[in-house]
C-alpha cells in the first residue's frame, strides 16, 4: 500500500472548510490503496469562533492516533505573544503592537523555520527520520507548509505534491502592493521547483496559477460533499409553517447581504410572509446584528445566529431548512454549494446581475476577470443539477421568495428533485487524486 504524508494546517476537529478537504483524503484514501499520514496541528474548539484558530493546543507533546485506515499527527501549538495579546485582552486593545507581531512572523517564517506553524515542520520532520513514505502532500493555505515539503522532498528523497485550495501570489490580498507581489512571486517559485506536480479546484485557479509556476503539471481535484451515513436524504422541506432559509459560512466583502436581508424586511413587513433566516457559523455575526437592529429592528426576532459546528452536525442543521442561500462568487465554486447539493434542499443564488452586487464585486472580490474563463461556476451546478435559483437581482429575489411562500402553504413543504449530484461527493474525487498519485 502507497503511503502518502499529508501536511494540513486545517483539519478537523477545527471547523473549517479548509480541513474538509485533505480530511476526504484520510477518510476514503484507504479505499484507493493508499495509508494516508496527516500532520496538522493540534485544535480545541474552545471559543466556537475565529479566536479557535489561535488558541492553544491541548499538550506541549505530539499525539499521534494510528488506526488501520491512516494516521493523524497532531504538533504541540503555541501562540505567539500577538495571539496571546488578543485571547486575553479581545480585539480592541494592543492592535498595533499585534500588527507588528503578526507581520514579522508572517514574513520571517518564509526565511527561518520559525512561526506559530512552525510545529507542524518540526512533527513532520521527527515522523520521516523514523518512517519511509511515497508521497508528500501539502495543501495550502497557509502556503508556507509548501516551504515545508519542499525542504522535506530534498533531503528524504520523496517527491512532492502542492494541493492548492486557492492561488498564492495571484489572490489580490497577497499582491495589494509591488513589494507583496514580488516577495510571493519569488518565495512561490523557489519552493514549487521541485514538486512533482500540482492539484487545484477549478479550471481557473490552474490558469492563474499557470502565471508563475511552468512547466509543471496542474491537475483539477475539485471540492465536493461527504455525507454522514446516518443523515438520511429526504428531498422534502419539513413542515414547519414557516419558510426557513439557512446560510452557513463565511461571508465575504463582495456578497450582498445587506439587500438580501432587506428582502426579507420587505416581505415580513408589507407582504405578510412568514419567513426566517438562520446563520450558521458566519464571521460577521456582531455586524449583521449591529446592521439588523438599526435599519431593520421590527423583523429582528426573524433572525438567529449559531456558533461554528463540525461538518455532520452542520448538514444536520441545513436539512432542517426549507432554503439555503448562497452568495455568487463567480469564478470560484467554492465548498458551501457542494454541503448544499448534499443535503437536497432548494438553493438560492443571489445574485448573478445585481447591480449593488456587481459594484460590491468591482471593490473586493479577490480575482481578475480572465477572457476565456467562466464566471459563473455556481450557476453552472445548480442548472446541471436543477438543484434551485439562479436570482438574478435583488427585485427577483423577493419576488421569488414570495412565490416559494405560496407554494410552501400549499403543499406544506417545499421539494428538491436535483439530479447529476453523486459526481461531486468528496470519494468520487480522491478517487480521481488516488489514480493520478498511482
Amino acid at each position: 500500500m502507497k503511503k502518502v504524508l499529508i501536511l494540513a494546517y486545517d483539519f478537523p476537529p477545527y471547523v473549517s472548510v479548509g480541513g474538509l478537504r485533505p480530511y476526504s483524503w484520510y477518510k476514503y484514501f484507504h479505499e484507493f490503496g493508499i495509508y494516508p499520514m496527516v500532520v496538522t496541528r493540534q485544535w480545541d474548539n474552545k471559543y466556537g469562533n475565529h479566536l479557535d484558530y489561535i488558541a492553544p493546543g491541548e499538550s506541549n507533546k505530539t499525539i499521534i492516533e494510528e488506526s488501520e485506515t491512516g494516521t493523524i499527527i497532531r504538533t504541540p501549538y503555541k501562540p505567539n505573544l500577538s495571539n496571546r495579546l488578543l485571547l486575553k485582552y479581545g480585539e480592541k486593545r494592543f492592535r498595533f503592537l499585534r500588527k507588528v507581531i503578526t507581520g514579522y512572523y508572517e514574513f520571517m517564517q518564509f526565511l527561518f523555520f520559525i512561526g506559530p506553524k512552525s510545529g507542524l515542520y518540526r512533527g513532520a520532520k521527527q515522523y520521516l527520520k523514523k518512517h519511509k513514505v511515497d508521497v508528500i502532500i501539502a495543501t495550502g493555505e497557509p502556503f508556507i507548509l509548501f516551504k515545508y515539503a519542499s525542504a522535506f522532498s530534498k533531503k528524504f528523497s520523496v517527491p512532492w505534491v502542492a494541493d492548492y485550495r486557492d492561488p498564492w501570489t495571484q489572490h489580490k490580498a497577497r499582491s495589494s502592493t509591488l513589494f507583496l507581489r514580488h516577495w510571493n512571486a519569488f518565495f512561490e517559485k523557489k519552493y514549487l521547483s521541485n514538486v512533482h506536480f500540482i492539484t487545484t479546484v477549478s479550471d481557473f485557479f490552474r490558469h492563474q496559477i499557470g502565471f508563475l509556476i511552468k512547466n509543471k503539471p496542474i491537475h483539477i481535484i475539485p471540492n465536493g460533499f461527504s455525507l454522514p451515513d446516518k443523515l438520511k436524504q429526504n428531498t422534502t422541506s419539513p413542515d414547519t409553517g414557516t419558510l426557513s432559509i439557512a446560510f452557513a459560512g463565511s461571508i465575504y466583502p463582495w456578497h450582498p447581504w445587506k439587500s438580501v436581508l432587506k428582502c426579507l424586511s420587505q416581505l415580513v413587513t408589507s407582504d405578510n410572509v412568514n419567513i426566517t433566516i438562520t446563520f450558521y457559523g458566519i464571521n460577521k455575526a456582531d455586524e449583521i446584528k449591529t446592521w439588523i437592529a438599526q435599519k431593520i429592528p421590527k423583523i429582528k426576532d426573524r433572525f438567529e445566529f449559531h456558533s461554528k459546528i463540525d461538518n455532520e452536525q452542520l448538514l444536520s442543521k441545513l436539512s432542517g431548512h426549507n432554503l439555503l442561500l448562497l452568495f455568487n462568487d463567480y469564478s470560484i465554486a467554492g465548498t458551501k454549494i457542494y454541503d448544499y447539493l448534499a443535503v437536497k434542499r432548494r438553493i438560492l443564488l443571489c445574485y448573478t446581475n445585481d447591480k449593488e452586487a456587481l459594484n460590491l464585486k468591482s471593490k473586493y472580490f479577490p480575482m481578475n476577470d480572465e477572457k476565456g474563463f467562466r464566471t459563473n461556476l455556481q450557476e453552472e451546478i445548480i442548472d446541471y443539477t436543477k438543484s434551485g435559483y439562479t436570482v438574478k437581482n435583488a427585485q427577483q429575489l423577493c419576488d421569488t421568495l414570495f412565490a416559494l411562500h405560496q407554494e410552501l402553504r400549499e403543499n406544506g413543504h417545499l421539494a428538491c428533485h436535483s439530479v447529476n449530484v453523486e459526481q461531486f461527493s468528496r470519494k468520487k474525487q480522491v478517487e480521481r487524486l488516488a489514480n493520478i498519485l498511482s
